[in-house]
């Protein structure tokens, strides 16, 4: 359903040319969809299917506001747009999610807004989920993806495919939802599971058509490089439980080659062309781990070089929250608990899990295991992920554990 619903949005959406009714339409079928199909058993064609229900749904909103508004003209008006759902059946073939992305990163909209409308329309995102993305609080995040909807009811822009001009006006919008997409994919930022493999495969499928949609882009290709790279390490990353699994600790054997060969052929690819952008230096930083055929034998000083470049072009405080690690592999980690310093007067960062658990990390390669158990703890309070909050819970309880015993011997850390 997660896959079909922006098609089905987009090919009502181009219908009915009204964004928030037609989402709303959309959502409605796929409630029937979920009660019926398992009882029922899933249609031949359950894009169709779905299509038409939301179609008829439409209808009848649409008669619904004729009918409010008794006006002989409005319901000539409305009744211009009462498609019989047949009609929008026979498009069924006609796959609208490209479409439907780029016309969510309107120029109209700002990247903000462009960028969390997407998120929802397109990767099926929960407001929640896209407030923790950017960092801010839900009703705000609910807010600004409600007017980017009435923002592009006003435009009264047509449901197409943009034109070469448009697409270059729109494409760093439509390549950071997809990025962030992915994200929210390999990583939940909620829930019992680590990964969500919906979000992550859409995000690759999505990256990979405005890849065949231009070619020579550099970045494009950097980013669908990046997604693949870190994608391959996914089956490695959770035990047989659903439990975290280290980046130092996963079987490397277990990683794919064919998704990290396809990367590395990319990124070589773009970076014969010169500009280098930041989804290419991301996807470099990627391809080093992959290529190190152990955690100890992994180039963290080029790692380093690369972060040190990629801090120049963007002001991410992940970035640099990941930079301090590089710096703490290669010069120790007191130069990176130095570098933490920075981001604890950053907002944007500042009581974020990740931050704590970067800290605790690093305290612990430092010997200051009392303070690494404190952020340790710090840090799963306050991530919303369940694998990821028993991961911090079970470093601070083996430290714990090894500062109890009569040795005092810890471990070391993972890195």
């Amino acid at each position: 359903m997660r896959e079909l619903a922006p098609q089905v949005l987009g090919a009502v959406i181009r219908r009915f040319h009204d964004f928030a009714a037609a989402e709303d339409a959309v959502q409605e079928a796929l409630i029937a969809a979920a009660i019926q199909w398992p009882r029922e058993g899933v249609p031949d064609n359950p894009r169709g299917w779905l299509i038409q229900v939301a179609a008829r749904r439409m209808t009848d909103y649409l008669r619904s506001e004729e009918a409010r508004r008794r006006r002989e003209a409005e319901a000539a008006i409305q009744s211009s747009y009462l498609a019989p759902a047949t009609d929008l059946e026979n498009e069924t073939d006609q796959d609208d999610t490209l479409t439907l992305l780029f016309m969510c990163c309107h120029p109209s909209l700002t990247t903000s807004s462009a960028i969390a409308l997407t998120l929802r329309a397109v990767g099926g995102l929960t407001t929640a989920e896209i407030a923790r993305a950017f960092l801010v609080p839900e009703a705000t995040m609910a807010q600004r993806i409600s007017r980017a909807k009435q923002s592009i009811k006003a435009s009264g822009l047509p449901f197409q495919f943009p034109t070469s001009q448009e697409r270059a006006q729109r494409l760093r919008a439509v390549l950071h939802v997809l990025y962030l997409i992915f994200n929210e994919g390999y990583t939940s930022s909620a829930g019992p599971q680590l990964q969500r493999l919906e979000l992550s495969r859409e995000a690759i499928r999505l990256t990979r058509s405005v890849h065949t949609l231009l070619p020579d882009d550099g970045e494009v290709a950097g980013l669908l490089a990046l997604m693949l790279l870190t994608d391959a390490r996914r089956a490695a990353r959770t035990g047989p439980d659903g439990e975290l699994i280290s980046l130092t600790k996963q079987d490397r054997t277990l990683w794919d080659q064919v998704e990290i060969s396809e990367g590395i052929a990319l990124l070589t690819a773009a970076l014969s062309k010169g500009s280098i952008g930041a989804y290419q230096l991301q996807a470099a930083i990627a391809a080093v781990h992959d290529e190190a055929a152990r955690a100890e034998d992994t180039d963290w000083p080029q790692i380093l070089a690369l972060y040190e470049l990629l801090k120049r072009m963007s002001d991410n405080p992940m970035v640099m929250l990941n930079h301090a690690i590089a710096g703490a592999m290669v010069h120790g980690p007191s130069k990176g608990l130095d570098l933490l310093k920075a981001l604890d007067c950053d907002a944007r960062i500042a009581g974020h899990h990740r931050l704590d658990a970067v800290r605790a990390h690093l305290l612990e390669m430092a010997g200051d295991y009392q303070a690494a158990i404190t952020h340790y703890r710090i840090a799963a309070s306050r991530t919303t992920s369940m694998p990821e909050r028993n991961y911090l819970i079970t470093q601070a309880a083996r430290l714990s554990e090894s500062t109890t015993s009569p040795d005092r011997t810890v471990p070391r850390t993972d890195h």
